[in-house]
């Protein structure tokens, strides 16, 4: 048999830094040990949306296949912990609920937790679901704690957590780290892209002074402006402003206040959400809206009069457009986060869905002949990722029983994707979750929102009737007081942050 020869490694060339540049960067010096060589190309002029400040738990497993120490990243970012999302308002006004990380309660019987739960509260017999799971109880009284691994049997080992960051400080992290392990980073302006002729791949990118960056897999991360997927080779996109119809922000951070709460808030606006995120060094806000239903000043007066402190510089617009690129990876270029596609960052899923587009591209890496199947999965697979994400974030606008504004109104009325409907009316059947594949929201995750925004099951799975109903209850009050008893012993979320990872004063924050 004769031997097969290892193709000469590819040229890598990422465009754009910022958190998905160097991230990327940063997980292919780690996981390329040195055999590849990456560029990344990146212009000090063109700023970058630097707004990602808030994560889900995956992003745990991107810094621990990194090997970084988790305390040091959070004294270099700035970073708070995170348990899950306060929603405020959407239902109805006046209305909030937690969708937390994790379980909810204990799984011991038939079926699954909540609907043992689900059949005592509409006995009223039951309190409110965020007492049966670690991680909302603790949001309740602002707790928290990493999970204890030597107490297995306890509520406390099912912590589940991520963070808020700084998340240009994270870049800059992660461009330290990555320029350690190799990766060169160049500083200039794209001015021109050459395409190859025959198959028209990219060949190199010619940057304002003149020199020329020659590559074999281009990485896209320029952003919205997406100028090698988009820009050079006119990739298309796929519009869902018609679910998603918010399409413009404006970000502000203000002065810290003395708690530090272990959760993301999102509260609804007349023509969107809000959002505020509680870093060490200050709080981050945004206002995300729709300029259908509502003008950029009321947008900003709306923002600046929901602040807790003193703004530390002007509102920051950004627009964009709901969606993702009709191919991912279209000939050598692979594009990552938003030059990929934007999800609204109701769900805090902008990381991760770089995160999973770096995992994903090192799943069907490609070898110097860039074989159509290794792309087309890449594809498929990236596709659905966006899908599943897409439908979890429309349920928030279209599960509502508001009708105080026109934008409302449009949400509530809309028609949604038939693999989102089919979800609705299993739950409000009877509280059934469909979950699909290995897409990244669980059953808690759309228990907790479909009920927190009033899509409420007209019966219970009729096996719950299995178990006694005084069964039942004393059951469910265990695992209340349980959790309760774990909370109890948590420090708080200031104190564990005071303890384990305090960052450095900032005396001056830029906008």
């Amino acid at each position: 048999m004769s031997e097969v020869s290892q193709a000469d490694p590819l040229d890598i060339v990422i465009v754009g830094g910022g958190t998905s540049g160097w991230m990327t960067a940063a997980a292919f010096s780690k996981v390329l040990k040195g055999r590849y060589r990456i560029t990344l190309v990146e212009s000090d002029e063109i700023g970058t949306v630097g707004v990602g400040e808030s994560t889900i738990p995956m992003i745990s497993l991107f810094n621990r296949m990194l090997e970084i120490d988790e305390n040091e990243f959070m004294r270099e970012t700035q970073a708070t912990f995170k348990l899950g999302i306060e929603f405020v308002d959407w239902g109805r006004i006046g209305d909030r609920y937690i969708h937390g990380f994790g379980v909810i309660g204990q799984d011991n019987w038939t079926v699954d937790f909540h609907q043992y739960w689900l059949k005592q509260y509409m006995a009223g017999k039951a309190k409110r679901l965020e007492h049966y799971a670690i991680n909302t109880a603790a949001c309740l009284q602002g707790k928290f704690m990493r999970p204890r691994a030597d107490m297995p049997k306890s509520p406390l080992s099912q912590i589940a957590y991520a963070f808020h960051f700084d998340a240009s400080l994270y870049a800059r992290y992660l461009r330290r780290y990555a320029e350690a392990r190799g990766v060169e980073r160049v500083e200039g302006r794209i001015t021109d892209v050459e395409l190859r002729e025959g198959d028209g791949h990219v060949a190199s990118v010619t940057l304002q002074s003149g020199r020329k960056i020659a590559g074999d897999l281009f990485i896209d991360c320029s952003g919205f402006r997406a100028l090698l997927i988009e820009g050079a080779l006119k990739t298309g996109f796929e519009d869902w402003s018609h679910w998603l119809p918010c399409d413009r922000a404006v970000a502000v951070p203000c002065k810290p206040v003395p708690e530090l709460t272990p959760y993301t808030r999102a509260t609804a606006r007349p023509a969107g959400w809000q959002w505020r995120i509680a870093l060490q060094h200050r709080i981050g806000n945004g206002h995300v809206y729709s300029s259908g239903f509502m003008s950029d000043d009321e947008a900003i007066r709306l923002l600046l009069a929901g602040l807790d402190g003193e703004p530390l510089g002007e509102p920051r617009p950004l627009r964009f457009k709901a969606g993702r690129r009709k191919q991912a990876w279209n000939r050598n270029v692979v594009s990552i986060g938003l030059a990929s596609g934007f999800l609204e960052p109701l769900e805090s899923t902008s990381i991760h869905l770089v995160q999973m587009g770096i995992a994903h591209l090192l799943t069907y890496f490609p070898s110097s002949g860039f074989d159509a199947a290794d792309r087309d999965q890449y594809n498929r697979t990236i596709q659905q990722e966006y899908e599943w994400i897409r439908d979890f974030i429309i349920l928030h606008f279209k599960a509502t029983e508001r009708d105080d504004t026109p934008f409302w109104n449009h949400c509530r009325e809309m028609t949604v994707p038939d693999s989102l409907q089919e979800r609705m009316d299993l739950f409000r059947a009877s509280g059934r979750v469909l979950r699909m594949g290995d897409e990244l929201f669980a059953k808690p995750s759309w228990v907790q929102v479909m009920h927190g925004q009033r899509v409420h099951p007209r019966t219970y799975h009729p096996l719950t009737d299995l178990i006694a109903e005084p069964e039942i209850q004393t059951y469910i009050e265990e695992v209340e007081s349980v959790i309760a008893n774990c909370v109890k012993l948590m420090p708080t979320h200031n104190q564990f942050v005071a303890q384990f990872c305090p960052a450095e004063p900032v005396t001056k924050v830029a906008a």
